[in-house]
Parts: structure tokens; C-alpha cells; sequence
């Protein structure tokens, strides 16, 4: 496993970019929000209505797949504090050196992951 503080480190840099990733896409949506609500578009009749329904549907996949990675990133400084780091919460088996560098949220080992999907 590698050192617990370097894993900390990359899950408090990647908690940074994630929460100004969600803040960044919030001001997004309420902009894209407000844009609408101060024109009186018909989003059947207008040629544009339809780019900007998708553009915001995307903003609002985008955002909510933020938070849920945000969500994770949590739970493994959690699981750090608590000293569970590293462990598979299906088997108990250590989690791979290379699988927590690559993925520092994961939860599993590779072999429980594999067996999950």
C-alpha cells in the first residue's frame, strides 16, 4: 500500500478541484437559469431553445457526477481518519498499491470490483 499521507494528499487535491468544479458549474446553471427567465423563449419555435435545454441537462449531469465523486473523495479521507483505509469493504483484503494510486477513492480490491460489475 502506498504512504497513507501521499494518498491523503491527492484526495485532499483532487477534494480542491472537485468542490471548484461544482462551484464553477453551479454558477454555470444558475446563469444559464437566469438567462431564460429573463427572455421570453419558446423553446418549441426557437432554434435555440433546444441547444440550450441540452447544454443545461449536461451542466446538471455534469454537477450532480461532481458531487457524487465529491461524495467519495470524503468517504476516503473518512475511511484514512479512521485508519479502514486500503482495505476492500467486500473481502478485507488489502487494496493494491497501483489501484489506490490510480483510484484513490476505491473501495474494493480489483477482484471484488471485477466480481461487482
Amino acid at each position: 500500500m502506498p504512504p497513507i499521507t501521499e494518498i491523503h494528499a491527492l484526495l485532499i487535491a483532487d477534494r480542491e478541484r472537485t468542490t471548484d468544479l461544482i462551484s464553477s458549474l453551479s454558477g454555470n446553471i444558475a446563469s444559464m437559469v437566469e438567462a431564460s427567465q429573463l427572455t421570453a423563449a419558446d423553446d418549441e419555435h426557437d432554434p435555440e431553445g433546444s441547444t440550450i435545454a441540452f447544454e443545461r441537462s449536461q451542466a446538471s449531469t455534469l454537477l450532480a457526477a461532481a458531487r457524487s465523486h465529491l461524495a467519495d473523495v470524503d468517504a476516503a479521507l473518512a475511511r484514512i481518519a479512521a485508519g479502514n483505509y486500503g482495505y476492500c469493504e467486500r473481502c478485507g483484503q488489502t487494496v493494491a498499491r497501483d489501484r489506490l494510486l490510480a483510484r484513490p477513492t476505491a473501495r474494493t480490491c480489483i477482484g471484488c470490483a471485477a466480481a461487482g460489475s
